[in-house]
Formats: structure tokens, C-alpha cells, sequence
């Protein structure tokens, strides 16, 4: 075992560096393999794979589950491999926690939430991706999608579906003019006890929104910078928390908790509401006809406009540099994340691809929330920063959100509780 895993970071070190381009044809077969019926050797092969539950259970389509069907295709692809498969449950957001408790018992290739790439690769539990599969990942998406798995210079993993929010609404409530301004739609009397607009506020993934909106950076202009810093305390920072002081105050917005906003479209009491991909069943269910889905309004504060940004990221298949077959993962996991392998998830279980050639088709564009998320992330969204300085984010952005939401900032106080805000961010621990 200890020559194989001498032998697999060689490999891996390769792979690092690019050498290993990932494309399974025309390995060199080991000795005392198995020969095909045209005479070429076929290599034994056993890979671990890892991937959400929802991937795994029994569709009208495949009995075993798209992961199964997709790894089974693969395998039948290569006959210069005999693959043996093994799979586990871990699901893109557990990545990290479950990966890295032993990077040498963990899976070949699993999937991950773009943001885990600093701790997985300082555990050294995710391999850089070179040659044609850093090709493809370029090729296939658009840059923001190339950027949410670009860290430190090079690619980490192959994207296959995309991760933001951006806005629901009630057509009943505001057309297609009205929804472009968040200070239109706040202004608009839609009827008593209606909540004109609904927010997560205390939400660190989603308060950024508004500080984008008042020019503000964080770690830079395209996150990467952790010596940049957090420019949300200039003046135009702080005149948007005494907007999101008045904001929590007024009685036509909500701070959205745990699907009360869901429950309000059903009643007809709320106009819009800010939410991901996750949520389209259910918001279609409540709404009807009058379902609405846009990308994220621009705001007005102090005579000053600008566009609301969603955090953008991915979600995407990582290869352990710890595995014994690394040209074999390699291949498997560019494969999982094609045009083919998206589809498949686009038409079973609704995931919505980042393959710029499925976007453009007719099946994804007669899907107006897939249209909506592919158009936040072009026009209104920001990657989400992957850097390490990130861990120092979220709670001083979740603790301003939860104090405007509870009252306790005010215009008085508001320059303190940004700076506050800010400090908290850049402080190194």
C-alpha cells in the first residue's frame, strides 16, 4: 500500500503541475491485466465516489440513481478500464468537514460547494486541474463560473451547476418596470397588512447585496485580495445602513424567516421576496399566474443608484490528490461535470447547468428561473470571494444584519456599527 501511495502522488504531482491532462485514452495498461477482444490490456481500476443523496435514490429513470447511470456510462466509455465503483453520501456543502477527517480514506472524486476550496486544498484534499480538463472548464462556462473554482491561479475542480438568489415576485402586485427599483417597489401601496418586500437581512449570505450596491469591495475587486480589505465603511457604505435601518423599520418589508415569506405569497400578502432556485417549486405552487422571477433590483440612496449583487459560486467535482488512480479520477471527474452529465440533472432532479452550449438551448431557455439565475450571474451578481480571509466574514456581516433587524442600529449610530462591521471583517484571528 505504501508503494501505490508513493506512486499516486507522483502522479498527483503531475496532475498538479498540468502534466496529466486527464484523458483516458491510451494509458499504459498495467501488468497482469485482463486483454480485451481487440488485443489492448485493460487496466482493474476501483474508484470511491461521493456524492449527495438526492444523486443516489431511485429516479422514473434510473433505478439505481443519476450518479450510478452517469459513473456506469463512463465506465462503458473506457473499455481500456474495468472500474470497479464504490459509492458514499456526502453532499456538496459537507465537503469540507467530511473530506478532511482523513484526506487518505476519502473518496477519489466527490462534490463540493466552490467556497471549500481554500480549506480542502489546505488539507490538501482537492488536486489542481490541468492540461485539456482546464481546457474544457474554460471552454464550457462563462468566466464566472471559471472564477468560482480558480484559486490561487489555478483550477480545482470542474463545475456543474451554479449557485446564487435572486428575486421572486407577484405580478398581481408589480410589473416589469416596477421591479427594477427595490425604492419603487417600497414606495408602491400595495393594500394594508401586505408586505411589499420580504429579505433574509440577517443573512451573511445575503446583506452583501446592498453594500455591493454602494460600491463597496471585499478583499478587492475580484475577492482575492485579502491585504484589500472591506471598503463597505466609505461614506456611500455608511448611507446605506441608515437606508437599512429605515429599511427594517418599515412596515411594508419583512425579514424573511424560515418560509414565512412562502406562506405570505400563498396568502397574497407579499409583492416580492429574495430567495435561490431552491425555492421555484414551492413559490410557483403559492403564486400561479402571477409567479414572477427577476434578477435582483438597484437601489437609490442619497440621490446615489446602483445594482444589488447576489453572491455567485458553484458547485463542483473535486479529485483527491490522495488517490491511486489519478488519471482515471481525473477523466471520471471532467465527465461528471459535461454537457451530457448536466443534463441528465437538468431533467431529473431540475439542477440548473452551467454549460454555456445547455444554456443556449431551447429546454433550459423555456425554464425562466434557470434563464433568471444564468442572467443574476452575468449582469447582478459577484463571486462569492474564495480566500481564506473569508472565514473573518461572516459573523460581523451577520451580526450587523441581526442588530438592524432588532433596531438597535440607527442613522446616529450607523457610521460606528460599519466601521464595527468592517473592523470585524479585517481583523486577522
Amino acid at each position: 500500500m505504501r508503494g501505490k501511495r508513493i506512486l499516486s502522488m507522483a502522479l498527483a504531482l503531475l496532475l498538479l503541475t498540468g502534466t496529466l491532462t486527464g484523458c483516458g485514452g491510451g494509458q499504459t495498461a498495467e501488468q497482469g491485466g485482463d486483454s480485451g477482444g481487440d488485443g489492448q490490456s485493460v487496466r482493474k481500476v476501483r474508484l470511491v465516489v461521493w456524492g449527495p443523496q438526492e444523486d443516489q435514490v431511485k429516479s422514473d429513470e434510473y433505478s439505481g440513481g443519476i450518479l450510478k447511470e452517469m459513473c456506469d456510462r463512463f465506465n462503458e466509455a473506457h473499455p481500456e478500464w474495468d472500474i470497479t465503483f464504490e459509492y458514499g453520501v456526502c453532499s456538496e456543502g459537507d465537503a469540507k468537514d467530511v473530506v478532511t477527517k482523513d484526506v487518505t480514506a476519502a473518496a477519489d472524486v466527490y462534490m463540493y460547494a466552490n467556497d471549500q476550496i481554500p480549506i480542502l486544498t489546505k488539507a490538501g484534499a482537492l488536486a489542481r486541474l490541468g492540461g485539456a480538463v482546464a481546457e474544457a472548464v474554460q471552454a464550457d462556462n462563462d468566466q464566472t463560473m471559471v472564477d468560482s473554482v480558480t484559486y490561487e491561479g489555478g483550477i480545482y475542480g470542474v463545475p456543474f451547476t451554479s449557485n446564487t438568489w435572486f428575486m421572486y415576485y407577484d405580478k398581481s402586485k408589480f410589473d416589469g418596470e416596477e421591479i427594477k427599483s427595490l425604492n419603487v417597489m417600497m414606495d408602491k401601496d400595495l393594500g394594508k397588512n401586505v408586505v411589499n418586500f420580504a429579505f433574509p437581512l440577517d443573512n451573511s449570505w445575503y446583506i452583501p447585496a446592498f453594500y455591493y450596491a454602494a460600491g463597496g469591495e471585499l478583499f478587492g475587486k475580484d475577492g482575492s485580495d485579502a491585504e484589500a480589505g472591506c471598503t463597505f465603511d466609505s461614506d456611500r457604505g455608511i448611507a446605506m445602513t441608515k437606508f437599512l435601518a429605515a429599511l427594517a423599520k418599515n412596515k411594508r418589508f419583512s425579514n424573511e424567516k424560515e418560509g414565512s415569506s412562502i406562506a405570505r405569497f400563498k396568502r397574497g400578502t407579499l409583492g416580492a421576496y429574495c430567495s435561490g432556485s431552491w425555492d421555484a417549486a414551492a413559490i410557483r405552487e403559492a403564486l400561479g399566474e402571477n409567479f414572477g422571477v427577476a434578477v435582483l433590483p438597484r437601489v437609490t440612496v442619497d440621490g446615489s443608484e446602483g445594482q444589488m449583487r447576489s453572491f455567485a459560486g458553484s458547485k463542483a467535482i473535486g479529485v483527491n490528490p490522495m488517490c491511486e488512480n489519478p488519471d482515471v479520477a481525473v477523466a471520471l471527474a471532467a465527465y461528471l461535470g459535461n454537457r451530457d452529465c448536466q443534463e441528465m440533472r437538468f431533467s431529473v432532479r431540475d439542477i440548473i447547468p452551467t454549460n454555456k452550449e445547455l444554456l443556449a438551448g431551447d429546454e433550459v431557455k423555456k425554464d425562466e428561473v434557470a434563464m433568471v439565475q444564468a442572467a443574476e450571474i452575468n449582469s447582478a451578481s459577484v463571486v462569492q470571494p474564495v480566500n481564506p480571509a473569508m472565514d473573518n466574514y461572516w459573523t460581523p456581516a451577520e451580526t450587523m444584519g441581526r442588530e438592524l433587524v432588532q433596531g438597535d442600529v440607527t442613522e446616529a449610530n450607523a457610521g460606528d456599527k460599519t466601521k464595527a462591521m468592517v473592523k470585524g471583517i479585517t481583523t486577522r484571528k
